[in-house]
């Protein structure tokens, strides 16, 4: 091989490299909760179809599993249903990664039951009482005398992590609990296991499962903005640092009253506006 082809090859091997590079920056990977995936689904494909040079990947698996990625870099936007925790920052600034929150909707969970169970309200303490197994039978709560199927969230999600603050106040679910990985699993259980109890986000609620108040206040969008629900919260886009390019140019899609919030409330789930 001459010199000059030599050279012409290694012009061409560059050339196929910048090229590669600049086809992943229009990528752009999203990881994480599975509450808010339906959320980036939505908003993803709208900003594809308004970007067409734009890829967009996105896969769920928890809260706890989207904060990992981009704490180790294997994502470039987290979705997550809760905030970070402090020993995950610590974990992040050890590898040198800087995660950034970004706000990008609002969530109630809603405890739900098969819609032939009579139940329409319940206190936060029989519902704690009831996933720390105290409260085992339906006739404790003036139903049938059957034992309680409780369905929870497994402790990788986000959605769980929230219900055991601030239901079960940092106290474990019973072991006996059956722990699923999504929203959907959730609800598809209750919807064929009339003694069965678990909760979603407002986003999953359907015809096939019967939603409690809780304290006597309705879950809804009106309920989680004024705060008045008791089981609210913020849900999240977490970026490494201060995003750029397609990335910064996304969550402003994201946020946006008219383009990205208008497919939060399509979703299902609260707007920021």
């Amino acid at each position: 091989m001459s010199f000059r082809n030599s050279i012409i090859q290694f012009l061409l091997i560059v050339l196929l490299f910048c090229g590669t590079g600049t086809v992943l920056a229009d990528n752009i990977v999203i990881k994480g909760s599975t509450t808010v995936l339906p959320i980036a689904q939505k908003v993803a494909e709208a900003y594809m179809k308004e970007h067409p040079g734009v890829k967009i990947s996105i896969s769920g698996g928890g809260s706890g599993n989207g904060i990992k990625a981009i704490i180790d870099g294997t994502t470039d936007i987290a979705d997550s249903s809760r905030f970070i925790k402090g020993k995950e920052v610590k974990l992040a600034l050890k590898k040198g990664s800087y995660p950034v929150p970004w706000r990008v909707a609002y969530d109630c969970i809603i405890p739900i039951v098969h819609p032939s169970n009579p139940l329409k309200n319940i206190s936060m303490d029989q519902l704690k009482d009831i996933y720390m197994g105290k409260i085992k039978n339906w006739k404790e709560l003036g139903w049938k005398n059957n034992r309680i199927v409780v369905v929870s969230r497994d402790t990788s999600s986000g959605t769980y992590e929230v219900w055991e603050k601030k239901v079960m106040k940092k106290k474990r679910v019973y072991p006996g609990a059956l722990l699923q990985a999504s929203n959907g699993a959730v609800n598809q259980i209750i919807s064929k296991n009339k003694y069965a109890i678990g909760y979603i986000g407002i986003g999953y609620m359907n015809d096939s499962v019967s939603p409690v108040k809780v304290n006597g206040i309705k879950g809804s969008i009106e309920t989680t903005l004024s705060g008045a629900f008791p089981i609210s919260r913020p849900l999240f886009m977490f970026t490494n640092g201060w995003p750029e390019g397609n990335i910064v140019k996304f969550l402003n899609f994201v946020l946006h009253p008219q383009k990205g919030q208008k497919f939060v409330r399509e979703a299902g789930f609260v707007s920021l506006y």
